[in-house]
């Protein structure tokens, strides 16, 4: 395995843990999301809010730590492909059109994970297509 995907593989994990502590920290008390994500409309954020945001980034964190373990499955890669883009059309729809965020550090960190991540996503797919490739030729 290439090196670059062994190191989007750690990124993954690593980004899997971080949506895993922004899980429970929405289960447990939802004026994190009022503090640090939603400040454009605090109001709005409610406990039920919370809980389902949590429960949607727990859903991707899963999703992305399983893509982490078996990265050469196209179809997981892709759906975690698609979390990253998903997560990065929320922040920005939230922040540009809803104005519930605001351009803070709290929104700025998650729309730079999700674009780096698309962008490492990207590249990797460059990786395993190559992988790929020399792998049938193996076998041929």
């Amino acid at each position: 395995m290439s090196r670059f995907l062994n190191v989007l593989r750690s990124w993954l994990v690593m980004v899997s843990i971080i949506a895993l502590g922004n899980t429970v920290q929405s289960f447990r008390d939802h004026s994190f999301l009022s503090e640090k994500l939603y400040t454009g409309k605090p109001g709005l954020v409610n406990g039920l809010q919370a809980r389902t945001f949590g429960i949607w980034t727990l859903l991707s964190s899963v999703i992305r730590c399983y893509c982490a373990i078996d990265i050469r499955n196209k179809t997981l890669y892709n759906i975690t492909l698609l979390t990253f883009f998903i997560a990065l059309g929320h922040f920005l729809s939230e922040v540009f059109i809803y104005g519930t965020a605001a351009a803070t550090i709290g929104v700025l960190a998650p729309l730079m994970v999700a674009s780096f991540s698309i962008l490492g996503m990207l590249i990797g797919l460059q990786y395993l297509e190559v992988e790929t490739t020399l792998h049938n030729k193996k076998r041929n």
